[in-house]
């Protein structure tokens, strides 16, 4: 199930440092951003395999989840000391994009288009 994360940030006159490290309990496989989008959205699939965790690093989106309980939420990534975790079993897009945005995504596993489910629950 979708949920969000603090990530843990240090702040002084020299700026801040927001580090991800045992905030997740997958490997990271692979890493990607969005970025430039004039999409209304993105995503719009679940996984069979791949667990991500979001971390808007400019900028600001929203993420709308779906889970197999049929339990929705939206959620808003606008700080980069703030990470959203998306199992895979979780529907989900993202939208709402700020002209700034970058979407930074880590995820659990290499890309394979066969790990994508386009259906809904």
């Amino acid at each position: 199930m979708a949920k969000m994360i603090d990530v843990p940030t240090m702040s002084d006159e020299r700026g801040s440092l927001s580090i991800i490290e045992n905030l997740i309990d997958f490997e990271i496989k692979r890493v990607y951003y969005i970025y430039n989008t004039d999409a209304e959205q993105r995503g719009g699939h679940r996984h069979k395999r791949t667990n991500q965790l979001l971390v808007c690093v400019s900028g600001s989106c929203s993420v709308y989840c779906e889970n197999e309980l049929k339990k929705s939420e939206m959620f808003m990534l606008d700080a980069p000391n703030k990470a959203l975790y998306v199992d895979a079993k979780d529907w989900h897009t993202m939208q709402d994009f700020s002209k700034n945005c970058v979407l930074l995504v880590l995820a659990s596993e290499f890309y394979d288009a066969n790990d994508y489910i386009d259906e809904r629950y």
